[in-house]
């Protein structure tokens, strides 16, 4: 098993070489990129007249200006080359400048990773904590009251997307009624707060977007574990279990639920991105300054620095997340060897 997972740690290099590679080279051919950005922004100016330069007055660049251009956004170098420089500078820990923020890549993301990370975790902890013993109650209580009542709920979590229940819960929960804070992490004053009315200022605003964030992930985890442990306790060992005198609630969490954890240690790995990565769509429709909404504006500016920087960060913890998640099913299935 030790070597498996060597050569798995060892592959991780090579995967991220590829994938930032053809990231890299797609941000040197798409158009609209940033020097194109800035030809347009001149353009607006001198039609605006703001600028006192007549070239800028006449929407033309001069060769001297372009070349500064590209020396700045670092498009003066064969892509290959531009690429391997890039590199180096990230194996020296150098994500380079953003162009939006006029700020290290590597701070703009660290100043935004919090945020991301609370909510991840937060929305791990619930969907686990409150999926396990609903899908659990589901198997046991199949086709009652109890499972069918549930199971609307569950039914209609699934068919609503995040984001469009976070508008309809902005409209109605916050701007309407008042009940909750528009968007936003943390209110205007926060510092000035006591311990406890900070505690309460970061649940009022984190109550909606947990909501959009758990609502997904709720259904699916609830019914894939359902289905799976409705199977085990169909299976012909948990029927030999019961023959031989062992009770049902032993054949249940003894027998039949550890073999029903499987795909879900798998999907937990799987989920190891949400941590970091968020939803753009929810965190623009709350207004929360994470990592999320920090890639889907740095792909809209052409901030390219930056989404290399969220490309890299989002990749590794996706192929770590895929070596964690073949750990806990080795851990949950001992008949599991990785050779």
């Amino acid at each position: 098993m030790r070597d498996y997972f060597l050569r798995r740690f060892l592959l991780i290099p090579p995967t991220l070489l590829g994938i930032t590679l053809i990231v890299f080279l797609i941000t040197r051919v798409v158009p609209g990129g940033p020097i194109e950005r800035a030809i347009m922004e001149a353009r607006s100016m001198g039609d605006s007249g703001t600028s006192s330069s007549a070239d800028i007055g006449r929407g033309a660049i001069s060769e001297e200006q372009m070349q500064a251009l590209k020396e700045y956004y670092g498009f003066d170098q064969p892509p290959l080359r531009a690429y391997f420089t890039w590199l180096g500078k990230v194996v020296r820990g150098d994500l380079g400048m953003s162009y939006r923020y006029g700020e290290p890549v590597t701070r703009v993301i660290l100043e935004r990773m919090p945020v991301s990370l609370l909510y991840g975790l937060v929305t791990l902890v619930l969907v686990y904590a409150v999926c396990v013993p609903l899908g659990i109650l589901k198997a046991i209580k199949h086709r009652t009251l109890t499972d069918n009542l549930t199971s609307i709920i569950v039914f209609v979590g699934y068919a609503i997307p995040g984001y469009a229940l976070g508008a309809i819960l902005v409209v109605y929960l916050a701007a309407r009624w008042g009940w909750f804070p528009m968007g936003g992490f943390r209110s205007i004053g926060f510092e000035d707060l006591s311990f406890f009315g900070q505690v309460a200022d970061l649940a009022r605003h984190a109550a909606l977007p947990l909501i959009c964030y758990t609502i997904g992930s709720f259904a699916f985890v609830t019914l894939l574990l359902k289905n799976q442990l409705m199977d085990n306790l169909a299976a012909d060992f948990v029927r030999t279990a019961v023959a031989k005198g062992v009770s049902f609630r032993q054949a249940v969490f003894r027998h039949a639920l550890r073999n029903s954890l499987i795909p879900l240690a798998t999907y937990f790995g799987q989920s190891v991105t949400v941590l970091v990565g968020g939803s753009f769509l929810i965190e623009f429709i709350f207004d929360i300054n994470g990592m999320g909404l920090l890639g889907y504006t740095s792909v809209v500016d052409r901030d390219y620095p930056t989404v290399m920087g969220v490309l890299l960060l989002s990749s590794l913890l996706l192929l770590l997340g895929h070596i964690i998640a073949d750990v806990l099913v080795a851990l949950v299935d001992p008949r599991i060897r990785f050779k």
